[in-house]
C-alpha cells in the first residue's frame, strides 16, 4: 500500500495558543484511520488544515504525494470533506442538494443524476429525494451531509465527527456506509470521541489531546502500551495519598489513576496476580466498598495517556 495521506510536524497557532502541536501521521490506501480524542482536542483544527481550509503555522500536508500548500487546487480534487457541522440547504431537496454540490466539482448530465441516485441509495434517502431537507430528522440530514462530501466520488474522505448527535440507529447506518466506501477503493480520515466507534470502524488510530499525537497504532497495538494485565478498580473510604502510598509496597501493582475514594490499578500479568495485589493492600489497613476487575481498552489507555477520562 502507498500512503495516500502524509501529515507532517503540522502545528496551528491562534495568538497565545497552540491548536495543533507539530502533529505527523499518513493514512495508507484503503484504511480508515481514526482521530481519537475529546471535544477541543485538536481534531477540528487539524482536519481544516488538511482540507486547505486553514492555512498551519508550521508543516505540510501531502495528499497522493501533492502538497496542500503549494497546489491546493489539485488537492482538493481528491479530498472529500464531511464537516461537523451539517452543510445542506434546508430549503432544498436531497436530489438538490446533491446536485449543487455536483455542479460546484464541474459535474453534470447524466453522470452525475446517475451519481446522485447512486448516493441517495447509498445512504438510504432515495424514497426521501424529493422532499425539502427541513422536514428530516437529526438522523437523514447527517446522512445527506456525508453524501455531499462524495459527490465527486473523491480518493480520500475526511469525516470529522459525522455520528455526533443522533440516535444508535442513525450512527449504525452512518458507519455502515462508511464501511462500504472503504470496501470500494476509498480511504477515510474519521474523527471521534465515540471510544466504541474507534474501536469497531478503524484499521489505526491516533489518540490526540491538547493538540498533540500521544500514541498511535492498530488497536490490538495501542492497548499493549498498558501492559498485559488486569485493571483493578477500587472505591471505598479512602485518601489517595494513603493509597498511593501503599500501592508502592504491592508486587506487581501499578497505578493508572488515585483519587479520594476512587482509583484505578493496573494488575500485571507476569506479577503475583490480581488475589496477592488485594491481600497486600488489605494487609496495610484498606477496605474497599467496591471491587471491579476487567481487561485494559482504549478508554483506559487514554486514561493512562492524559491523566483524565474519555468524555463527550
Amino acid at each position: 500500500m502507498s500512503a495516500v495521506l502524509e501529515v507532517k510536524s503540522l502545528r496551528k497557532e491562534f495568538g497565545d495558543l497552540t491548536a495543533v502541536d507539530g502533529i505527523s501521521f499518513d493514512i495508507q490506501e484503503g484504511e480508515i484511520f481514526g482521530f481519537l480524542g475529546p471535544n477541543g482536542a485538536g481534531k477540528t483544527t487539524s482536519i481544516s488544515m488538511i482540507c486547505g481550509l486553514l492555512k498551519p503555522t508550521a508543516g505540510e500536508v501531502f495528499v497522493e504525494g501533492v502538497s496542500i500548500l503549494k497546489n491546493p487546487r489539485e488537492v482538493k480534487k481528491r479530498l472529500g470533506v464531511v464537516p461537523q457541522e451539517v452543510a445542506i440547504y434546508e430549503e432544498l431537496s436531497a436530489r438538490e442538494n446533491l446536485s449543487f454540490w455536483g455542479g460546484i466539482f464541474g459535474m453534470g448530465g447524466s453522470k452525475l443524476r446517475s451519481r446522485v441516485d447512486e448516493l441517495l441509495e447509498q445512504v438510504g434517502l432515495e424514497d426521501r429525494a424529493k422532499e425539502p431537507t427541513k422536514n428530516f430528522s437529526g438522523g437523514m440530514k447527517r446522512r445527506l451531509n456525508l453524501a455531499l462530501g462524495l459527490v465527486h466520488d473523491p480518493k480520500l474522505i475526511l469525516l470529522d465527527e459525522p455520528t455526533v448527535g443522533i440516535d444508535p440507529q442513525a450512527r449504525h447506518n452512518i458507519l455502515d456506509v462508511v464501511k462500504a466506501i472503504v470496501a470500494g477503493g476509498r480511504t477515510v480520515l474519521y474523527t471521534t470521541h465515540y471510544l466504541e466507534e474507534a474501536e469497531d470502524l478503524c484499521d489505526r488510530l491516533a489518540i490526540i489531546d491538547h493538540g498533540k499525537i500521544l500514541s498511535q497504532g492498530t488497536v490490538g497495538e495501542l492497548k499493549t502500551q498498558l501492559g498485559e494485565g488486569s485493571l483493578l478498580t477500587v472505591q471505598g473510604d479512602f485518601q489517595a495519598a494513603t493509597l498511593s502510598k501503599a500501592v508502592t509496597g504491592v508486587d506487581g501493582l501499578m497505578p493508572i489513576e488515585i483519587d479520594d475514594k476512587r482509583a484505578m490499578l493496573l494488575v500485571s500479568r507476569d506479577g503475583p496476580g490480581v488475589s496477592h495485589s488485594l491481600e497486600g493492600l488489605f494487609s496495610q489497613g484498606l477496605t474497599f466498598d467496591d471491587i471491579t476487575i476487567k481487561e485494559p481498552n482504549l478508554e483506559d489507555l487514554f486514561l493512562k495517556l492524559t491523566g483524565r477520562e474519555l468524555r463527550n
